[in-house]
């Protein structure tokens, strides 16, 4: 029984940033990462980023360089900067606990989504 959930979208210009932020509650025994996926209309389910309990970070080539994902283990509580956003960021943003190892992650529980629209 895990709750997650996110906040932090909206509506920006291209070029601008939104920072996401994503609270976890309830039981997460066994989960060492938390993380971010995202969904554009008309495409599959993608993922954004991971960062492991310990702080070791993973991205999409999509997002590198532009996001920044970090957390806060005492709140349990993960976020991501997104600079220099682009229309094709635009997405619904969905926070998960999951495994991370190396470069490879495993969601588990998912948060219900915020919407991200980049658009002029």
């Amino acid at each position: 029984q895990v709750h997650l959930v996110e906040s932090g979208g909206g509506l920006v210009q291209p070029g601008g940033s939104l920072r996401l932020s994503c609270a976890a509650s309830g039981n997460i025994f066994g989960v060492n990462a938390m993380g971010w996926y995202r969904q554009a209309p008309g495409k599959q389910r993608e993922f954004v980023a991971f960062i492991t309990n310990g702080g070791t970070t993973n991205y999409a080539d999509s997002v590198k360089g532009r996001f920044t994902i970090s957390r806060d283990n005492a709140k349990n509580t993960v976020y991501l900067q997104m600079n220099r956003l682009k229309s094709e960021d635009t997405a619904i943003y969905l926070c998960n606990i999951g495994t991370g190892l190396g470069a490879m992650y495993q969601p588990r529980d998912w948060g219900q989504g915020t919407q991200v629209t980049v658009s002029s």
